[in-house]
């Protein structure tokens, strides 16, 4: 499948999950070089990571939305429903809609977090689906789930 030109995300959808999301939140990096992560407050929405690029062009576009907050579910409560081979669409500024198919998921520890694995280039467009996982302790989840998705089509609005 052939990149797509830059075009911000603007509602993301995972029907295995249950997940119609919009609009997208532009999440940048923390004082301390973390990748932000949405509010509590817009736990019901999906952030893109906007340092790195929009879903459909060469490279992994990263997409973070919780699991949980104190509030309860948040957008990504059924993320273990979606499994290899489902489809991820990311509705884009310009009208197109790039759609991703799972190709793997993964769970590891938040300390173990393997960043070049989740946002080192690669030579095709990828997407990612980050979100936390595993049983609560002291009220945090230890893990991270990690959704990872190849470009497959593009179709036009």
């Amino acid at each position: 499948m052939r990149p797509l030109a830059r075009s911000l995300p603007v509602r993301v959808r995972v029907p295995a999950a249950g997940v119609d999301a919009r609009p997208i939140l532009d999440l940048g990096l923390n004082a301390d070089g973390t990748v932000e992560v949405p509010s509590v407050a817009e736990a019901d929405r999906i952030g893109w990571y906007d340092k790195g690029v929009t879903p459909g062009e060469t490279g992994p576009a990263v997409l973070i939305g919780h699991f949980d907050t104190v509030r309860g579910p948040a957008v990504l409560k059924n993320v273990s429903k979606v499994g290899v081979g489902d489809e991820i669409t990311v509705t884009r500024a310009d009208g197109t809609t790039a759609v991703f198919r799972v190709r793997e998921l993964e769970q590891v520890d938040k300390d173990a977090f393997p960043t070049a694995k989740v946002y080192g280039n690669t030579a095709r467009p990828e997407l990612r689906l980050v979100t936390c996982g595993g049983e609560l302790v002291d009220g945090h989840r230890p893990d991270n789930i990690i959704v990872y998705a190849d470009l497959v089509a593009a179709r036009a609005a």
